[in-house]
């Protein structure tokens, strides 16, 4: 995979839903597609849509646990895309902040064994 250069980075993130699912996803460190369709109010095709392509442009990474993919941010992004989702995620704290008092509120969240360092 080509690592990402600033028009491209713009162009995966330059859509709404994109954005919000990778800042989203930046805060919580990993979610699966049941949280964020319960999070953004989206449907399950419309989601899955854009992970697929923000994983194609290779923001973000997937593992499969039993019968849930749960995806975070790929290891690979350079410095200065993290400063980029860093900014971003100033500018829409509001939003985000109401998105994951969503999420805490979601029943029956899948439960995830996170790797332990």
């Amino acid at each position: 995979m080509t690592p990402l250069d600033p028009a491209r980075l713009f162009k995966c993130l330059g859509d709404e839903t994109r954005l919000m699912l990778t800042l989203l996803i930046r805060r919580e460190e990993e979610l699966c597609v049941c949280e964020m369709t319960h999070a953004l109010q989206e449907s399950q095709p419309k989601v899955s849509r854009h992970l697929a392509q923000l994983r194609n442009c290779g923001l973000l990474s997937d593992r499969r646990e039993g019968q849930w993919v749960y995806y975070r941010l790929s290891d690979a992004l350079p410095d200065w895309i993290s400063e980029v989702l860093l900014a971003a995620e100033k500018g829409q704290n509001e939003r985000l902040s109401s998105l994951q008092v969503r999420l805490s509120n979601m029943g029956n969240r899948p439960e995830r064994r996170l790797a332990m360092c």
